[in-house]
């Protein structure tokens, strides 16, 4: 499947570039965190444009997610217009912000009886996205259209308590054996969030960026791990730091409990294949085994979504 006319020719400029070791390693892989459009940020990419070029790199399965909106009804709409012929894994979810009603049972059950697979907790709506937002150093994307602000909503009542509408949410995840993302709840949250969905019977827990919005220390990840977490590295954060404290973090969580995803799909950055690529190659330029980098681009969030899919754990 040819791919190359998604290139940018600076953005993308390594795609032509043969790196064969990297190549096979990304065969099976999984990019649990997309940004394709439709969205009010501008992307540069279709969830069809994600898939055709992800499966052209061998990748098993990626994630489309959406900031504002269920993702699962376009996956669902495009089976038909050739999404379904390309061959690859295509996973739907719900980030719970103020445009779907926030943290919104009936849209969880909604987006996960129809085949969604993962819910994202607040994201742009979160108490800490919104700080993170209005500090000077934000890099965050501005919607292309005029929106309301984002209310901040926090996973506590006004006693500190877990609300009882998260409950409901962790409810629904535990019934549909779906992955539950912390989002962009701050440290704290995450805190409070991980035990409460355990206690709640949720398998699948992954906590996305932690060093960005988040506020997480290494060792703090490490205690999510021990909680039964996962931790997801973004590329779109990870490229951007000193590779000592990229390996800070995956030493700290463990390869075992590491994955890599992109959420790329933004008009400025590489495509998601891309990111793979260069983020494969940089860890086995610093010393990880292919074995350890197959298990972070690939190995341990297939585990994750075969499990989401076929039951109780096994």
């Amino acid at each position: 499947m040819d791919t190359s006319a998604l290139f940018h020719p600076e953005l993308d400029a390594d795609r032509g570039t043969p790196d064969p070791e990297v190549d096979e390693l990304l065969v099976g892989a999984v990019d649990l965190h997309t940004h394709p459009s439709p969205s009010p940020f501008p992307r540069r990419i279709t969830i069809l444009d994600a898939a055709r070029d992800a499966a052209s790199a061998g990748f098993r399965a990626i994630a489309c997610k959406s900031h504002h909106e269920s993702t699962q009804p376009m996956i669902l709409a495009l089976q038909a217009a050739g999404l379904a012929d390309i061959g690859i894994e295509v996973l739907g979810g719900i980030a719970l912000n103020r445009t779907v009603g926030g943290i919104n049972p009936y849209a969880v059950e909604l987006t996960l009886r129809s085949g969604g697979r993962i819910v994202w907790f607040p994201t742009l709506s979160s108490i800490a996205h919104v700080k993170h937002q209005h500090s000077p150093d934000s890099t965050f994307s501005t919607n292309a259209l005029r929106l309301r602000p984002n209310e901040p909503q926090s996973i506590f009542d006004e006693n500190g308590k877990i609300r009882p509408v998260v409950h409901d949410v962790l409810q629904l995840i535990a019934e549909e054996d779906a992955i539950l993302n912390c989002g962009h709840l701050g440290a704290d949250e995450v805190d409070a969030l991980i035990p409460a969905a355990r206690a709640a019977g949720v398998e699948r827990i992954v906590v996305s960026h932690p060093m960005f919005v988040i506020g997480a220390t290494p060792e703090r990840t490490a205690e999510w791990v021990r909680q039964g977490a996962m931790i997801e590295q973004c590329i779109a954060v990870a490229r951007k730091l000193d590779p000592a404290e990229l390996a800070a973090y995956i030493d700290a969580a463990g390869v075992d409990h590491t994955i890599i995803s992109s959420d790329f799909g933004q008009k400025k950055n590489p495509l998601p294949v891309t990111g793979f690529r260069r983020m494969a190659r940089a860890l086995l330029d610093a010393g990880r085994s292919p074995e350890d980098v197959r298990k972070m681009v690939g190995g341990n969030a297939a585990q994750l979504i075969e499990r989401s899919a076929g039951g109780a754990a096994s």
